[in-house]
């Protein structure tokens, strides 16, 4: 793929910035000029080369710097990571998957050999060289699921499926948007859910633990969320909401583009093989405006959304005090022209 890796920051000074080509494969979440509310849950399977679709695990030119960025939460904060006791199958699980996903799709970057129990795994870009024992926990400097976590981009929780439903009992969670796994730990489907408004109302989330209760081995899925922050920060934690919750009252006309960053999640689903538990990603992409107004299409249609946003969706997604300022710098990019259908660039 000859990914080369950036070396930046999410934090303090905000160097963070995406290539040309990290623009034009974001994972843009409108496919119409209007805001649908929908689970938009769909199959897992290889999209077009070279997009956020084409591996089950992407791996970006941001990947170091997210790592760095991970290992720089749970420095500060060890919470971030945590596992019941009953999930050490499904950690295992996790490691397999990511493991072996990340391998077979980057060789250039890591390596991965299997002597029954006895594996090795090979990172080349973070200089990590382990020979262990699946299953030992003893081998390996970490827990299963944060050793291999600490090496992979975007959020990882695991669920236990039991009495009918899903139970967030396992997670590392360093770059979420406004949600803590401290609080969520233990949590069944809806609880952690709890928050979100609309959708219960609209059965949205009796049909989607119906449809991930049933969810199949090697038959993963995937969705898209969206939330909107000040800043390219990944770590939008309750925790640290005094670092970062005051950065909404920043935004002028004058620093939308380099502020104001659409933030999407592309959340997959995958069933593990030994645990039955289901493993949830959440992969953080960041663009800022002046970044996507690059892209016609998308300039166009975000400014159409966020004008048809219902307020009480805006507010859930903390975009009140900068939505109006943003749209208005975002109407000198629409010039009323139509747009395809569909999420890609025209």
């Amino acid at each position: 793929m000859g990914l080369v890796f950036k070396n930046e920051t999410f934090r303090d000074d905000f160097t963070f910035s995406n290539s040309p080509e990290a623009v034009r494969r974001f994972p843009f979440p409108f496919a119409e000029d209007r805001y649908m509310y929908t689970v938009n849950i769909e199959p897992h399977v290889p999209g077009p080369k070279g997009s956020v679709y084409e591996f089950p695990i992407d791996i970006d030119e941001h990947y170091l710097s997210d790592m760095h960025d991970r290992a720089l939460v749970l420095r500060e904060d060890p919470l971030r990571c945590q596992s019941l006791p009953h999930m050490l199958t499904a950690e295992w699980d996790l490691v397999e998957l990511l493991m072996t996903s990340m391998a077979r799709d980057y060789p250039e970057h890591f390596s991965l050999t299997r002597d029954g129990d006895n594996w090795h795994w090979i990172n080349r870009p973070m200089g990590i060289d382990q020979a262990f024992v699946f299953g030992d926990v003893a081998t390996l400097p970490y827990r299963p699921m944060e050793y291999i976590t600490r090496q992979c981009q975007g959020d990882f929780c695991l669920l236990d499926q039991r009495d009918g439903d899903l139970w967030m009992d396992s997670g590392i969670v360093t770059s979420q948007a406004d949600w803590s796994l401290d609080f969520d730990v233990g949590m069944s489907f809806k609880e952690w859910h709890a928050p979100v408004p609309m959708a219960h109302e609209a059965g949205i989330f009796d049909r989607a633990l119906k449809f991930l209760l049933n969810l199949q081995l090697e038959k993963p899925v995937r969705r898209l969320n969206w939330t909107m922050t000040i800043n390219p920060r990944l770590d939008t934690s309750p925790e640290n909401y005094h670092k970062w919750g005051t950065d909404r009252t920043t935004v002028t006309t004058e620093n939308v583009g380099n502020k104001v960053h659409l933030r999407v999640e592309l959340q997959g689903l995958w069933r593990l093989p030994r645990s039955n538990a289901i493993v949830f990603s959440i992969r953080a992409y960041l663009i800022k405006m002046d970044e996507l107004v690059t892209v016609p299409k998308w300039g166009r249609r975000l400014h159409r959304v966020l004008k048809s946003l219902p307020d009480v969706i805006a507010d859930y997604k903390g975009t009140t005090r900068f939505r109006q300022t943003t749209i208005e710098w975002l109407a000198k990019y629409d010039d009323g022209a139509p747009t395809s259908k569909g999420c890609w660039p025209e």
